[in-house]
């Protein structure tokens, strides 16, 4: 018999926690238990990818009219209700919530809806009082937007707050330059709110290839987003702004729960904010896309010895496992590549490693990702910036205006590039931007996985008429370094 009460506890009830727990049950036959805090399905289900995508399919039909009407269709423009959209949405995050829940009970996991901590490296404290021991504890717990350290920085919302507005502002500002704020950006353009969007770097989206980054952004401009780079916020203030932590007064936004801030400002009142070039300007409501942390915070990690990172995030080694053996950690609170796909494949890897006898770790080399901008950003290996500092590579690359938006006199323009070494032919990168790119870029992706050549793309014959195609038909480099 057990000295524990159970083999594994699982804190977290996302998508890598709840598969760990799932497969760890219902492969192994595991005793396996889960708490979650919050709601089942984690950021990615709940406030994240899942939703965020919904938006992104809401904001896209903008243009459908007016493309339709180039193409002979009598339609008319019509308006958005935010309201009733909100309401599909959230029966829709509601249904994936039982699922998620379903899968574990199907699986014989216990799942206990409350906040849990470690109280040592097999003990685990719950918000209810309740005290477990478990072989191994896995730590899935996801992490959280933040906001910056400034005054007044309650009166901005996060990406967390965004899916439960109960109106679209009529104007918005959004700080930040990376996925999240461009793709928020794109989503409430769309959606028929002013944004302007401010980012301190020189280029949004850094990380990403540079050729790709500029077109997306003179992409964003021409859809009317005001973007400004090389710009901050330097200060904010709403003079019907309630003190934060207070009770909300009547008819009063409310945004957060994360970080404990409840009242934010009273319905119609502007937030004035200045910027660093100077400009004062009123909006309706501020955004901040300035980062996110892991969630480690009282968890009692630090004084197991488990070590955190600069990030807050909890270090492991190649298997997730920690400094304290019996504990192991997954997804974005390890801070690794923070991709829900990635999550789960920590999670598949820990239950092999540690629960089948199969010591396991997961690739996080060549992984191919989307940003839902629009036009989307589809990549997967190198940018051109970062294999030129190892070796001598090809660039092969084409943008070109495609037939659909062509036809309807749009001046979309799309990007296929492909990044090749000299010495062994190899791809070491695809980049893509164009709509459904994300879609391109997962079959791309396998073909960059495998090594194969740039003579192997060309080999394949090309489906036409199709964007996609201008992959496989690029003969000559435009350029070497």
């Amino acid at each position: 018999m057990s000295d524990f009460d159970y083999d594994l506890f699982v804190i977290g009830g996302g998508s890598g926690g709840v598969r760990a727990a799932r497969v760890a049950a219902g492969e192994t036959g595991a005793k396996v238990a889960l708490a979650e805090e919050d709601r089942y399905g984690g950021t990615c289900v709940i406030r994240g990818c899942v939703p965020k995508k919904l938006m992104v399919f809401a904001s896209e039909y903008a243009h459908a009219p007016a493309e339709a009407r180039a193409y002979g269709w009598d339609i008319a423009d019509g308006t958005f209700d935010w309201t009733n959209f909100r309401t599909k949405l959230e029966a829709e995050l509601d249904r994936l919530e039982g699922v998620y829940r379903r899968l574990l009970a199907g699986s014989g996991v216990e799942t206990f809806d409350a906040r849990a901590r470690l109280k040592d490296a097999h003990t685990v404290e719950l918000s209810t009082g309740e005290i477990k021991t478990a072989k191994h504890i896995l730590i899935a717990t996801g992490g959280r937007p933040v906001r910056p350290d400034m005054p007044n920085a309650h009166l901005g919302m996060v990406s967390d707050d965004i899916f439960h507005l109960d109106a679209l502002p009529k104007s918005v500002l959004i700080i930040g330059g990376g996925y999240i704020a461009c793709e928020f950006a794109c989503i409430l353009n769309g959606l028929g709110v002013e944004v302007t969007q401010y980012y301190r770097g020189a280029q949004i989206l850094r990380g990403f290839d540079e050729e790709a980054r500029g077109l997306i952004a003179e992409s964003m401009k021409e859809r009317g987003i005001d973007l400004h780079t090389g710009t901050n916020i330097v200060e904010m203030h709403c003079d019907e702004a309630g003190e934060q932590g207070m009770d909300a007064p009547v008819e009063a936004t409310q945004y957060g729960g994360t970080d404990g801030v409840k009242e934010v400002r009273k319905v119609g009142a502007p937030i004035r904010v200045k910027a660093t070039n100077g400009k004062i300007r009123d909006f309706d409501a501020v955004f901040f896309a300035t980062g996110r942390k892991p969630n480690t915070a009282d968890m009692g990690l630090e004084d197991l010895g488990i070590e955190l990172g600069r990030n807050g995030q909890i270090v492991v080694d190649d298997y997730s496992q920690t400094k304290v053996p019996s504990v192991y950690a997954i997804g974005d609170v390890t801070d690794r590549v923070n991709l829900t796909p990635v999550a789960i494949r920590e999670g598949m890897a820990f239950v092999e490693t540690v629960f089948k006898g199969n010591p396991t770790k997961v690739d996080h080399d060549l992984i191919p990702s989307a940003v839902f901008t629009q036009p989307e950003l589809g990549t997967v290996g190198l940018t051109e910036e970062e294999a030129r500092d190892q070796e001598e590579i090809e660039v092969y690359c084409t943008s070109f205006r495609p037939m659909q938006t062509a036809f309807a006199e749009r001046p979309d323009r799309v990007l296929m590039k492909l990044i090749v070494s000299k010495a062994t032919r190899k791809v070491l990168g695809c980049h893509i931007v164009a709509p459904g790119a994300g879609e391109m870029i997962q079959l791309a992706g396998i073909a960059v996985k495998m090594g194969a050549t740039k003579e192997d793309f060309d080999r394949t014959v090309a489906v036409h008429p199709t964007m996609s195609e201008e992959i496989v038909t690029m003969r000559n480099p435009v350029r070497s370094a």
